[in-house]
């Protein structure tokens, strides 16, 4: 029997970059050495070849989505960098493939893989450790994003998708119906009595919001649904969006709620805030409607992240996080019932 999710994470890693030494064939690279960059749910390496040429393999977590759901991914990936919108460069194998999958006895099951171009450059911050208090700073990151995302919103409300095309929807079902994208996540066992009934109420007034509104291309596509700055990487050439894992079908809205969400607390919020609609108006229309929207998609946005923690609950990731998640989601919650 094969007792993989039984050994230590770097015992786990050991077996994977085993893994992706195997998978460099499809591309008939000889890396000089492999290294873990992160692991968490999917597991990132920086590959130098014995040219000494880098690149960031990427090995999916098993389960989550479907190869043609990947493969679509990438594609749109490389749409967006045909537009300008920077994003990594997908590496395809010596047969022109974009996705390969692999297997090691060692594993217990084929992990899907794909490659990228490595990226050069500085991450635009982290959300883990606050904005800090320069308001010059924290302006321009935000408003940085906001012009990135409306740049991608032009080009995915616009795009013909290619045949076969394969994402997954952050639309009402997908964020608070019957079975939502990333769980049900008024069920989650850490939640009080209190807290409970919190969400149940707030999660249903959602819902007929939800339903309410427009789908059009000009407040609805495909969206990265991941736009925090951990993601956004500035190298030569501009700003370059990173981890499109979570990428689907979405509001704009949603969109923007998800960058300014882990800063709701934050004294310079209202600052990024600003910056953050600013930036994005400097591409696409951005209306009072669509900000009077805000509290809407922050609660939503709050309410993936408890379904993220029941999915997830074996995970050390989670148990660390989930007190915080929870008490954040019940704040916007409340906030969000007060406005209503």
């Amino acid at each position: 029997m094969n007792r993989f999710y039984e050994i230590s994470p770097a015992q786990q890693c050991e077996r994977l970059q085993q893994l992706a030494q195997k998978a460099l064939c499809h591309w008939q690279l000889d890396a000089r050495s492999i290294e873990l960059i992160k692991y968490r749910e999917n597991a990132v390496f920086e590959v130098v070849t014995t040219a000494g040429v880098r690149y960031a393999l990427r090995m999916h977590r098993p389960g989550y989505h479907s190869d043609t759901a990947l493969r679509s991914e990438l594609q749109w990936m490389e749409a967006l960098n045909n537009v300008g919108v920077l994003v990594p460069e997908v590496i395809p194998t010596a047969a022109g493939e974009l996705l390969i999958t692999e297997a090691l006895d060692s594993i217990p099951e084929p992990r899907q893989i794909d490659l990228f171009a490595w990226i050069e450059g500085e991450q635009l911050g982290s959300v883990e450790h606050g904005l800090g208090d320069n308001a010059a700073q924290i302006s321009a990151l935000y408003f940085a994003i906001g012009e990135t995302a409306g740049r991608l919103h032009n080009q995915s409300g616009d795009w013909q998708l290619p045949e076969g095309f394969e994402r997954h929807a952050w639309d009402c079902d997908g964020l608070v119906g019957e079975q939502p994208f990333w769980g049900r996540f008024w069920e989650l066992e850490l939640l009080t009595v209190e807290q409970k009934a919190l969400i149940i109420e707030v999660r249903e007034k959602i819902r007929l919001r939800l339903q309410q509104l427009d789908k059009s291309s000009q407040n609805y596509s495909l969206i990265h649904a991941d736009f925090v700055p951990e993601n956004l990487m500035a190298d030569g050439a501009g700003v370059r969006l990173l981890d499109f894992d979570d990428a689907g079908f979405g509001w704009h809205m949603f969109e923007l709620a998800t960058a300014l969400y882990f800063i709701i607390e934050e004294e310079c919020y209202d600052i990024a805030k600003q910056a953050l609609f600013d930036g994005y108006r400097q591409q696409r229309n951005l209306s009072e409607a669509d900000q009077g929207l805000l509290e809407l998609f922050l609660t939503a946005r709050g309410f993936t992240y408890l379904g993220w923690i029941r999915s997830r609950q074996e995970t050390k990731t989670a148990q660390e996080l989930a007190p915080e998640l929870i008490r954040m989601a019940c704040q916007q919650a409340k906030r969000f019932l007060s406005q209503s």
